[in-house]
């Protein structure tokens, strides 16, 4: 056969071929398409979702910012960001882990007339309920003490009700720092605070369970179930709940390490009993939660998730990543795996005292997201949690002032984490996708 008739031959299978193919009666060689997997049967460590940083944070009134910033110069900058109220940050801004700072005040009184108020002629704090006995939230006495919520017990009953409004969310995570730390700068007479002794985290425990019952909570009995520690239960790999398990639950954390980790276990081997989970190193008898702030740390984190750890990780810190619209530290986090990625902006626009476009959101723009470490074969991100309303705020009054001089050249979104599938936005324009 010559060589023209073998061609004519092929290019006529070839077609043959085409014409099956577009007829549908040749199957694709392509791999076959993976089932949906309900969102339900998804576990709350195969997620990953968007926090925020002391999100009751408020800069004080612009008097009080002036004399701040005449004392504290350019380190004032650390503590410019204002958070909207926890209800808010849960329906508009995608929230599902919040930072609650915890003073004692057993007296009550003690943090009720902040120095910077008082040098500035403003009087006494929400002196109603700052005088009453009670754990009071803020993040650093006499200087940086504005709140949304001004006392653990109103941030919880703020989380209850937007819950009981809302069962279907996936669970959120209340990380809890324990504050006693000293306040010593020449020339100036700061409160001292109570220590968080045994007593006060028993009341950290008692003021939680008298806001939320036993059934929405996920504590570390839930998790640990039969197994003899945490650690074995979590590394087990079936510890976690579903979403279908937890929608509507509250769980806690414990920021701090060291002394304080060890004053809440005395007496509670493997957390027996207690609310918060401890901020455990990997191993412990009491470790299923791990914090690791550094998001550059991406192997490590990564490695935690496999594992079966939750982590919480940041995208950003003490205002300097906004300034400089720098996203490496954001990218890093999500791609991490850590469950819950901390920032002081989950949605544009937050910027207090200079302008930029930096954001920290879920790549997609859902509320959740299937983990890009762990998460199930099958899972679909925008089915994991629905529950968003954008807010509208109204135009600002004034025009911005403009960006200061010294910030860096503004630098375009990195990779970050790959596009969880499936996903989809939910409402609006995410920002960047990841």
């Amino acid at each position: 056969m010559s060589p023209s008739r073998r061609l004519a031959i092929a290019l006529a299978a070839l077609a043959v071929v085409a014409a099956a193919f577009a007829a549908g009666s040749v199957s694709s060689p392509t791999r076959p398409a993976v089932a949906q997997m309900p969102a339900d049967d998804v576990r709350l460590n195969e997620i990953q979702v968007i926090g925020s940083h002391n999100s009751y944070h408020v800069v004080p009134d612009p008097d009080e910012e002036a004399l701040r910033r005449a004392v504290l110069g350019s380190a004032a900058d650390l503590m410019q960001y204002t958070h909207r109220p926890l209800p808010v940050q849960f329906a508009s801004q995608k929230v599902r882990q919040i930072e609650l700072d915890v003073f004692v005040d057993r007296a009550g009184g003690k943090y009720a007339t902040p120095l910077l108020r008082d040098v500035a002629g403003k009087g006494a704090y929400q002196p109603e309920v700052m005088n009453q006995p009670g754990l009071k939230v803020l993040h650093i006495q006499d200087v940086d003490y504005v709140s949304t919520c001004v006392t653990l017990d109103l941030c919880l009953r703020q989380i209850k009700t937007w819950s009981d409004a809302n069962p279907s969310h996936v669970p959120i995570a209340v990380l809890l720092e324990l504050k006693d730390t000293p306040l010593n700068f020449p020339g100036f007479e700061f409160v001292q605070p109570d220590p968080f002794d045994a007593a006060a985290m028993d009341e950290v425990d008692s003021t939680i369970r008298a806001v939320f019952p036993d059934d929405r909570l996920i504590t570390p009995d839930d998790v640990r179930g039969s197994h003899a520690t945490l650690n074995e239960a979590v590394l087990a790999g079936d510890a976690w709940p579903t979403l279908g398990e937890s929608r509507g639950k509250v769980m806690f954390l414990m920021d701090n390490g060291g002394g304080y980790r060890s004053t809440y276990l005395a007496g509670h081997p493997n957390l027996a009993g207690r609310v918060l989970f401890t901020n455990a190193p990997a191993g412990a008898a009491d470790a299923a939660f791990v914090k690791m702030n550094d998001p550059f740390e991406t192997t490590e984190i990564q490695d935690l998730v496999r594992a079966g750890y939750v982590v919480r990780t940041r995208a950003d810190g003490d205002t300097t990543e906004a300034r400089n619209n720098d996203t490496r530290a954001r990218d890093a986090a999500l791609a991490s795996g850590a469950q819950w990625v901390s920032t002081d902006y989950p949605v544009p626009g937050l910027a207090v005292g200079f302008t930029s476009p930096y954001v920290a959101e879920i790549p997609g723009g859902t509320v959740a997201r299937c983990n890009p470490i762990n998460g199930p074969e099958g899972c679909v991100s925008a089915e994991l949690d629905t529950i968003f309303d954008p807010e509208v705020l109204p135009p600002p009054t004034t025009p911005p002032p403009p960006p200061p001089t010294s910030a860096k050249t503004p630098t375009s979104p990195g990779t970050g984490a790959p596009g969880a599938t499936g996903a989809r936005p939910v409402a609006g324009r995410p920002a960047y996708t990841g």
